[in-house]
């Protein structure tokens, strides 16, 4: 698949693919990550508030972090942080 795909794995299972998103879900991710542990957040609070609410009040603009996670839908951002927990988890086993 390339770019953003939905494939229908089941009639109840959906699999997402986001190709090229995934890259730019992280550096974004990382981006938010540095900014806000400089600026003296919580990069973990701030991060959960602004997938919950969509608010990007909850990312500091400092080194354009805001600007840049509004350019990412959140679902492909939480894509993101689920698989590299997920990648940490498989390599820990």
């Amino acid at each position: 698949m390339s770019g953003d795909e939905t494939k229908t794995v089941s009639d109840e299972t959906r699999m997402f693919s986001f190709g090229v998103e995934e890259n730019r879900a992280q550096k974004v991710i990382k981006n938010a990550y540095k900014a806000m542990t400089e600026k003296g957040y919580n990069p973990v609070h701030q991060l959960v508030g602004y997938l919950l609410s969509g608010d990007p009040a909850y990312v500091t603009s400092y080194l354009e972090a805001r600007s840049m996670i509004r350019k990412v839908e959140r679902d492909e951002l939480l894509e993101e942080l689920v698989r590299s927990y997920l990648e940490r988890l498989e390599a820990k086993t």
